[in-house]
């Protein structure tokens, strides 16, 4: 088993600072730790020189920044042409990593969702018009920018066509070619939590912690997955993280799924339960 992260940009040699607890956390466990050039993957640089210093044959499996799922797929080539084949192969990380791969499969519990081909109004509308009056929440195939919450990710009200539309012009300023895909239009919910991340191989959860964005959340055993557990295993995905919250009315709801390659660990989450939780089960 190769883990493979992101090169340090000033120390090529080197994991990149972000991903170094992991990488140190994999050869303590005896597994083999490859740097890749992200820049030029997600850049459309020379794939196969981004690759260069993994050798195989062996079963990969990435920790890294964020890639569009065509760079994505550019990465599993370059990397099979060198014997050495991702656990998540394309069209599985497009499945998790964009919402309309993940959504039908989880309808029953996350937020009711629309969405368009594109950025064009007449489209967002068209959703819009689908989704019914209401406040729902902004975002596009991969991201949201619920940082930016008030100006490119909340819409108080579809009915409201004007307002909805600058909402969504915003979103697109901020995302610039970061876009993806198209508008997702989410049915606006109450939580009262904290969201959580959980971590799945193969259909079953390994960990669960804090989200990155609340990593000093109180604990997180009460979740109850009972509802979800069955649906993320059907999807059939190696490798992926949900983000769950506390709706109202007491139940969890999925906020997101994504591919646990390019999910983000909190820093209060130990790199040695993930790591061995992820290779561990292969072995």
């Amino acid at each position: 088993m190769i883990l493979t992260v992101p090169a340090n940009p000033m120390r090529p040699r080197q994991p990149d600072d972000h991903f170094t607890a992991e990488a140190q956390a994999a050869r303590a466990l005896g597994f083999t730790v490859a740097v890749v050039d992200h820049d030029a993957l997600a850049g459309g640089g020379d794939a196969r020189r981004a690759v260069a210093p993994v050798q195989g044959p062996g079963t990969a499996v990435y920790r890294g920044w964020m890639l569009r799922s065509e760079q994505y797929a550019t990465f599993v080539e370059a990397l099979a042409e060198r014997g050495v084949v991702l656990r998540t192969d394309g069209a599985q990380y497009r499945r998790a990593h964009e919402l309309p791969g993940w959504y039908a499969a989880l309808a029953p519990v996350t937020p009711p969702s629309v969405w368009t081909t594109g950025a064009e109004r007449a489209d967002f509308d068209r959703a819009r018009a689908a989704l019914g009056a209401g406040p729902a929440v902004l975002r596009d195939y991969s991201k949201s920018m619920k940082h930016h919450w008030d100006e490119a990710a909340y819409i108080p009200d579809l009915a409201d066509g004007a307002a909805a539309w600058r909402v969504a012009r915003r979103f697109l300023e901020l995302r610039e070619d970061d876009f993806v895909g198209g508008f997702v239009l989410r049915r606006f919910e109450h939580f009262t939590s904290a969201e959580v991340r959980t971590w799945w191989v193969d259909g079953e959860c390994v960990l669960i912690g804090p989200h990155p964005d609340s990593p000093d959340a109180a604990a997180t055993a009460e979740v109850d997955l009972a509802s979800v557990a069955p649906l993320i295993a059907g999807l059939g995905l190696p490798f992926v993280t949900v983000d769950l919250a506390l709706r109202a009315d007491g139940v969890w709801r999925v906020v997101e799924l994504g591919d646990g390659q390019v999910s983000d660990r909190p820093s209060t989450v130990a790199p040695q339960g993930l790591i061995a939780a992820l290779f561990t089960r292969d072995r």
